[in-house]
C-alpha cells in the first residue's frame, strides 16, 4: 500500500526489524525537507523505533546543530558524502538513537553553482559506523517528485539493509 508515495509495507518492515532489535532511528535532512521523518511517522507505532530527525537547509545550521565541518562543507556547498556521513553520525547522537540516517543534495536546479542534474549523498549509519554513503541521481525534475525519489531511494537501501544483513 503506498501512502504520499511510499511504500508502508516496507516501512512497516523496517520498523518491524528495528523492534525486534531493541533498536531505534534518526534522520537529518536537507533535500528531502522532511518527507524521511514523514515517512517513518506512518509506520504503526512509529514513537517505538523513530526518535525523530532534524531538517537543516543551510552551512550554518548543519554546522550548528550537527556539527558539519564548515570550510569543506562550504567548498561543496554542504552536498558531499562527507557531508552526509558527518550528518548521519551526529544525528545518532543527537537524538540517542542506534541508526542515523543523513541526506543532502539538490531537488532543483541551481544554474548559479553550475548544477543542472539533480542528485543527492546520503549515509546510513549505525551506532556511529557507516554502513551506507553513496549519492544518488535522478531524472525527476519537479521539486516534490525528485524528494519522493530521493526518500524512496534511501528506504530502500536501509530496507535492505535491515532484511539482508544482521546488524
Amino acid at each position: 500500500m503506498m501512502d504520499d508515495g511510499y511504500n508502508l509495507k516496507k516501512i512497516n518492515s523496517i520498523k518491524d526489524v528495528l523492534l525486534q532489535r531493541e533498536q531505534t532511528l534518526a534522520v537529518a535532512e536537507s533535500v528531502t525537507a522532511g518527507q524521511l521523518q514523514v515517512a517513518f511517522s506512518l509506520a504503526d507505532n512509529a514513537t517505538q523505533f523513530f526518535q525523530g530527525g532534524i531538517t537543516v537547509y543551510n552551512l550554518g545550521q548543519k554546522s550548528r546543530h550537527l556539527h558539519i565541518e564548515p570550510i569543506q562543507a562550504e567548498n561543496d556547498n554542504c552536498v558531499s558524502e562527507k557531508v552526509s556521513l558527518q550528518m548521519a553520525v551526529q544525528v545518532c547522537e543527537m537524538f540517542s538513537s542506534d541508526w542515523g540516517i543523513a541526506i543532502t543534495g539538490y531537488a532543483s536546479p541551481v544554474p548559479e553553482l553550475g548544477i543542472e542534474k539533480l542528485y543527492a549523498c546520503y549515509a546510513i549509519c549505525f551506532r556511529g559506523e557507516c554502513i551506507v554513503n553513496d549519492t544518488v541521481h535522478t531524472r525527476q525534475e519537479h521539486p516534490l517528485s525528485v524528494r519522493t525519489f530521493f526518500t524512496n531511494h534511501v528506504l530502500d537501501q536501509l530496507y535492505g539493509i535491515c532484511i539482508q544483513q544482521e546488524v
